[in-house]
């Protein structure tokens, strides 16, 4: 247990970058794809929550029924399938990707490619850091997500308006295959050595272990910590999502001008990631901090509806993001302490894909939805403050529970 042990989540941010270029580059050139298709602003809610949330359909199931037997295969073998597979996944955008059925059919493979990606980072860490250590080395790699979210525009923007969506898939896909993989190869480890799992546990790994696993602990804060999970995820994918559109539709910002605005808004939540990793790691007030942080986090995405100036409504998303970061640099540090080590890979693709199924697609329908009946892209993001704030009222009564217990 040296300090080149810290190289892993350095590697696992590069392909975490990777993996959400790939994941979220329809939502950058989702305005591109409906002028190229004909679809005014109701078609786009019609369509695109369909383009959208199926990802995380094939997503969030693959991950329960997966990541067991991922563990079991390898982490850093399952690792480096996956970074392959959803490689290849996005490079067929740029032959297959002409019709509206074509792309939900790529978006579904696409999530079924990506599904044990994060479960087997999570599993790197809880076996190679000790507790204390956990929220900084999730934050190096979780630090990957936002960088992606960041400087994807920078990167998308301009080769969609130069080359066109579908052969910015293809160079993105690519890059991923040379990129990611040989550094996966040369620098990542399934566990230190001398690693052993705990007694008793014995070497296969079951969905039903980490639901025992879970049951173990406290069963009423697990499932309050899952359903806050959903909560978020919710969130997270609304912006996600829906935040080109509604910045180019409803804000009337044009489309090659995107970049500045949504690289300030998710440059926020890199800050805010080690900002409340750090406090999380020294204070151990997990759960406090992500609380207050998402009570307040929702009230920024409601003021956007009363500001008129771009600028104004951008800072006020920033702040929001940077306020709902307290509960993405906490998240898999929590789980990781309700699990064994050898059982995290397998507990964090049953609590990482069941949030993702009911968050990651109800972030894609509900504000889609909302677009498709109003018209209007304000409805959709304003839902994201009722999420916001159901995770902060979720996450206070768990935090109730633990003080009561102590």
């Amino acid at each position: 247990m040296t300090r080149s042990r810290w190289i892993i989540p350095l590697v696992l941010a590069v392909t975490v970058f990777v993996h959400y270029l790939d994941r979220n580059n329809l939502a950058i050139v989702l305005p591109q794809v409906a002028r190229e298709f004909g679809w005014d602003d109701r078609q786009i809610g019609q369509h695109g929550n369909l383009l959208l949330g199926a990802f995380y359909l094939t997503f969030g199931i693959a991950q329960v029924i997966l990541s067991p037997l991922a563990e079991r295969w390898g982490v850093k073998r399952s690792l480096m399938a996956s970074v392959a597979g959803f490689s290849v996944c996005t490079m067929l955008f740029y032959p297959l990707g002409g019709s509206l059925g074509a792309l939900i059919a790529l978006r579904l493979l696409l999530g079924a490619a990506e599904s044990v990606h994060m479960p087997m980072n999570s599993a790197l860490v809880g076996r190679w850091f000790a507790p204390h250590e956990r929220g900084r080395a999730n934050a190096i790699y979780v630090a990957g997500i936002l960088v992606a979210l960041a400087v994807a525009p920078l990167i998308v923007v301009p080769l969609a308006e130069r080359f066109g969506w579908r052969a910015t898939f293809l160079l993105l896909g690519a890059a991923g295959l040379a990129i990611s993989l040989p550094l996966a190869a040369r620098y990542i480890s399934d566990q230190p050595p001398g690693w052993k799992p705990s007694q008793g546990s014995g070497a296969r790994l079951h969905l039903a272990d980490a639901l025992r696993a879970y049951g173990a602990r406290d069963p009423l804060a697990f499932w309050l910590y899952l359903a806050a999970g959903v909560c978020n995820a919710f969130c997270v994918f609304g912006i996600l999502n829906w935040l080109p559109s509604y910045l180019n539709r409803t804000r009337d910002i044009p489309f090659g001008e995107l970049s500045l605005p949504l690289f300030g808004v998710f440059i926020a939540g890199i800050a805010g990631v080690f900002f409340w990793a750090h406090w999380g790691d020294r204070t151990g007030r997990r759960i406090s901090f992500a609380s207050a942080g998402l009570l307040l986090a929702g009230l920024c995405v409601l003021l956007t509806a009363y500001v008129d100036a771009n600028a104004g409504v951008i800072a006020l998303l920033a702040l929001g993001v940077f306020l709902q970061s307290s509960f993405n640099a906490q998240e898999f540090a929590t789980l990781q302490g309700m699990l064994p080590a050898e059982r995290v890979g397998a507990g964090t693709g049953l609590y990482n894909g069941t949030t993702v199924l009911l968050g990651g697609v109800g972030g894609s329908f509900i504000p889609g939805t909302l677009v498709a009946l109003t018209g209007d892209f304000q409805a959709g993001i304003l839902s994201v403050a009722v999420g916001a704030w159901l995770v902060s009222l979720l996450l206070g009564a768990l935090a109730l529970r633990q003080s009561r217990a102590k």
